[in-house]
């Protein structure tokens, strides 16, 4: 049986590049992994924060639309990205949060304590301590290695009807059911990060597509050929995947599972070096070889983003 090591990345949309760009590498510490546009609406960015290489696991990444209106959380969205901080780095989160006014609250779950907060677009996040997290390579002045982001812990998933999103996560991406609590279904697959999935099952609104809100999550598959099966076991369940796309650091198909939520499923090579030193990673704009030939359209039209 195909299982996934959990996720790849997730995908938001926001508004302001730049407070998108601030916020997620001065306050929460992460890389600018890559700087690039959208590949099927190239007027507009695609950001990628992860750790020090972009592993999978690691990233977040963001559709910056300046005027797009606000969405709303809800059923057929990834309602809550969690992070990973390692064991005894709460009280300096806490801090950390108080430093920049950011309101955030205690909640716990699964025996586990969560900080839940929100970023400046409205994007619900959680960070929580755990003893197998790997202490981070990349640091700034503010944050060391040993408070800095691992990657992803997980998500929440607000799914439209949890009882089929739960078939998906079990038969096809063999994930393992570990228990419920509280309103909440937990699944666990293989991998080291990204690897605890929540659904909540306890009624949710109705989610709506708009700045603040996630696009999709992506889940990891280990190679070309695995993707390919991946494909398959999805058309031989009635999912209707997408063809095969080329997103330059990684393969993709997409398909809506019955829960309403888009799913990826995102390759783990080539990786985001593929175009750039890995020194170098998220320093300028890269584009795709089909869009090169519009880089000074690009230059000239993309909002400018300071960078630290």
């Amino acid at each position: 049986m195909l299982t996934t090591a959990g996720i790849h990345h997730i995908t938001a949309i926001v508004n302001d590049p730049q407070v998108n760009f601030d916020f997620y590498t001065k306050v929460m510490g992460l890389r600018l992994v890559k700087k690039t546009v959208n590949f099927d609406r190239p007027e507009v960015y695609h950001l990628y924060f992860g750790n020090e290489a972009g592993d999978p696991g690691t990233i977040i990444t963001f559709f910056p639309w300046q005027k797009l209106p606000k969405g709303r959380i809800g059923t057929g969205q990834v309602g809550t990205t969690s992070y990973v901080i390692p064991k005894g780095a709460s009280s300096f989160w806490r801090n950390r949060l108080n430093q920049y006014s950011i309101t955030y609250t205690i909640a716990a779950r699964f025996a586990e304590e969560y900080i839940q907060f929100q970023d400046p677009d409205g994007l619900q996040i959680e960070l929580v301590e755990r003893e197998d997290a790997q202490n981070s390579k990349w640091e700034t002045d503010e944050i060391k290695a040993e408070h800095a982001i691992t990657g992803f812990a997980g998500a929440t998933l607000y799914s439209a009807q949890p009882n089929l999103t739960v078939e998906v996560l079990e038969s096809i991406f063999g994930m393992e059911f570990i228990e419920e609590e509280h309103g909440y279904l937990r699944y666990k697959t293989s991998g080291s990060l990204g690897n605890m999935i929540d659904i909540k099952i306890t009624p949710s609104v109705r989610g709506l597509a708009g700045a603040g809100t996630i696009h999709h999550i992506a889940w990891r598959a280990k190679d070309d050929e695995e993707h390919e099966k991946w494909r398959e076991l999805l058309e031989k369940n009635g999912y209707k995947p997408t063809e095969i796309k080329d997103r330059n650091y990684f393969k993709a198909i997409y398909f809506y599972e019955p829960g309403g939520i888009l799913f990826e499923i995102a390759t783990d090579p080539p990786g985001f070096a593929v175009d750039e030193y890995p020194e170098k990673i998220g320093e300028k704009l890269m584009l795709p070889p089909w869009l090169e030939q519009k880089r000074k359209e690009f230059e000239e039209t993309l909002p400018h983003i300071k960078v630290h």
